[in-house]
């Protein structure tokens, strides 16, 4: 989390300082400027889209047999979420999560319904940024809501082809098995944002090993960061899919259970990826700092080879520098060239000798 959005977000949480449980109030980055209210009704027969300006639009879908997927593009607006509350019967302590968007992945049970947190996760390739929202999804017992805060791409699409086809198990099977499509879908997008970190660990590691430089360390701290968020973001979802699979609600089915089985599986895969990726950024760090190590290394082994070799030279110069008239070769006319000779000999003599014990 950036300095600029820390400081937002903990300004969010002061607002609800001493309110008590259940009060409304909006917490996190506005990600979406309009609010946008779909509907889906299907059955085996049938498929409907539509846009609602209100939830009581959705009424004449509610009453039929089939399944109403209800997704909301935006949570900003207090009041809209409010009035979803009061129309399908909905907790205030719901609620409350429902606008915290900073809230850890969850599942409840509240009896009527499901309750169930997720994060998103999208890899911006133009701006080399991870972007996440959070999906709180409610599951009825002919209706699945579901909650995002509105960033731009939605890993439900391939959801909702999948119902328009028509020909998926999908529109044969309860709102139960529309949850575990909406969940599969929010997992699954983990493992395109992880293959791209995966090419980019491989970019970083090439240049490391080649040449290094100040970018190279940012980014692999930059890397480093989005896998452990990823792996706060991961690990609590292998507890809701372990809570839905042996949840005992009526609102599960036996037959979905072994598709909630299936996510947690997949998500055990992204955690075994995770760590995977973090022992791989930490080698890459210490084969980073090892570098800058060793050219250090060898910066100072040439400076030293190069102070040692005038050491000699310097001690002849200055001993002929005390300016004494009794020494000798002060008044020979070669003198000078003789002094630079030997001077010549003792250089050519060390730099032979620190090449033989292969100093240099």
């Amino acid at each position: 989390m950036s300095k600029k959005k820390s400081k937002r977000f903990l300004k969010k949480i002061s607002k609800k300082a001493g309110l008590p449980p259940g009060s409304l109030v909006h917490i996190g980055e506005e990600k979406s400027e309009k609010i946008k209210i779909e509907a889906i009704y299907f059955d085996e027969e049938i498929c409907e889209t539509r846009e609602l300006t209100s939830f009581e639009e959705a009424e004449h879908f509610l009453q039929k047999k089939g399944v109403t997927w209800i997704n909301v593009d935006g949570v900003s607006d207090v009041g809209l979420i409010e009035r979803a509350g009061k129309f399908f019967n909905i907790n205030e302590l719901v609620l409350e999560d429902i606008l915290n968007t900073e809230q850890r992945p969850q599942a409840k049970d509240f009896g009527e319904f499901l309750f169930v947190v997720l994060k998103m996760a999208k890899y911006d390739d133009a701006k080399d940024e991870l972007l996440t929202e959070q999906v709180s999804i409610i599951v009825g017992k002919n209706y699945v809501l579901s909650f995002q805060e509105g960033l731009e791409g939605d890993v439900f699409d391939p959801v909702r082809e999948r119902i328009k086809k028509g020909k998926e198990r999908i529109r044969k099977m309860c709102s139960d098995y529309l949850a575990h499509a909406l969940i599969d879908a929010s997992v699954d997008s983990y493992f395109v944002v992880l293959e791209k970190i995966g090419l980019k660990l491989e970019d970083i590691e090439e240049e490391t090993l080649s040449l290094p430089s100040s970018k190279t360390i940012e980014d692999i701290h930059k890397l480093k960061r989005n896998l452990i968020f990823l792996r706060k973001a991961v690990w609590p979802i292998r507890e809701v899919a372990g809570f839905l699979e042996r949840s005992d609600s009526h609102l599960i089915q036996k037959t979905t259970s072994q598709y909630f089985r299936d996510i947690y599986d997949h998500t055990l895969q992204l955690i075994d990826l995770i760590e995977t990726f973090r022992d791989i950024g930490g080698g890459i760090l210490d084969i980073y700092l090892s570098n800058m190590s060793n050219r250090l290394n060898e910066v100072m082994k040439v400076l030293t080879i190069i102070s040692t070799i005038f050491i000699p030279l310097t001690f002849i110069a200055g001993v002929y520098g005390m300016n004494f008239h009794n020494m000798p070769e002060l008044e020979w006319k070669y003198g000078y060239f003789l002094i630079l000779f030997v001077m010549g000999i003792v250089a050519f003599l060390m730099v032979r000798f620190f090449r033989k014990k292969e100093w240099i």
